[in-house]
């Protein structure tokens, strides 16, 4: 258990870094919003393509780990959709949806790739990559489906697809798939910028993740604030975790998922949120709550699961 939290330690001190730098004086608070910008169009595809152009993804098991990953997430977004006529007539509107949506389903690789690089070394960043590609398109799909039907924006399927098709989160993943099935490479002065940026990406965004909570408001979390923590950072890995082991998963490949399900929510769906009129305030405060919390979850999780890994 000592080796789990020396390993989430140093990430967590960079999102504390995060939350201390956006109260201080010493940052130009304009700033972060370009910067915020900046890693979602640029650091965050950068570190996506060049992890997933150059990961050896031969020998994992990649049929049971999509089967797994995807089907939790595609289950806990089909139970969420189930529930709303319960939740709407519980008083929670279209945008407060979409937030409990966003934080119960959305995973924050950041933190993800930094863990499990800590724990697992190369094999670890490896087979988050996997997921990520895994994850990446259907996560975004569902959400930004759920943003333009409960959000306060523009609805339409012409709409959805531009989103879809725009999103540089999917973009840099397709296209990072595409470079490791088809063995291109990217001519090596390019590909050496492009990893240049990609190693200022998890340092910078775990700063911002830490930037962007609310501490404040987290203070005293609302119903639907404390319902997506315990989504994520609970029923997520139990149905992660359940499946992948059902499928005969075991070992550092079951650990490592079991991060990817641990983690909290990604920032930059905090992002679409107010890009789409869902609710940006609400998610600020989930993502915070889940930050904190998953840093006693994120053990807790990976020491139950080390007992099914080693069975």
């Amino acid at each position: 258990m000592t080796i789990v939290f020396e390993s989430i330690l140093p990430v967590f001190l960079l999102v504390i870094l995060g939350v201390a730098l956006r109260r201080s004086t010493l940052v130009d608070q304009g700033l972060w919003i370009g910067l915020e910008q900046f890693g979602y169009y640029f650091l965050f595809p950068a570190l996506l393509f060049s992890t997933l152009a150059k990961a050896d993804l031969a020998g994992l098991e990649a049929d049971a780990t999509a089967v797994a990953t995807v089907g939790s997430v595609t289950l806990m977004s089909a139970a969420l959709l189930s529930a709303w006529p319960l939740l709407r007539r519980g008083g929670i509107s279209g945008p407060t949806f979409t937030s409990v949506f966003q934080t119960a389903t959305r995973w924050n690789a950041f933190i993800a790739l930094a863990v499990a690089e800590k724990l697992f070394g190369t094999a670890g960043l490896s087979l988050t990559a996997l997921v990520m590609a895994l994850l990446i398109i259907p996560i975004n799909f569902y959400n930004i489906a759920v943003l333009t039907w409960f959000g306060g924006g523009s609805r339409g399927i012409g709409f959805f697809f531009l989103k879809i098709i725009t999103n540089p989160l999917i973009i840099s993943s397709a296209l990072g798939i595409l470079f490791n099935l088809t063995g291109i490479e990217l001519y090596e002065p390019v590909m050496t910028a492009v990893d240049m940026l990609a190693s200022a990406s998890l340092g910078l965004g775990l700063i911002l993740v830490g930037a962007g909570l609310k501490i404040a408001d987290a203070l005293n979390p609302s119903i639907p604030v404390l319902f997506a923590v315990v989504l994520k950072l609970i029923v997520m890995p139990v149905f992660m975790v359940g499946s992948s082991a059902l499928l005969g998963i075991r070992g550092d490949a079951l650990l490592v998922i079991a991060v990817g399900a641990a983690v909290p929510t990604a920032m930059n769906g905090y992002l679409l949120a107010k890009q789409m009129g869902g609710d940006a305030e609400l998610y600020a405060s989930v993502a915070t709550i889940q930050t904190a919390a998953s840093f006693l979850t994120i053990p807790l999780v990976l020491f139950v699961t080390g007992y099914v890994a080693a069975g």
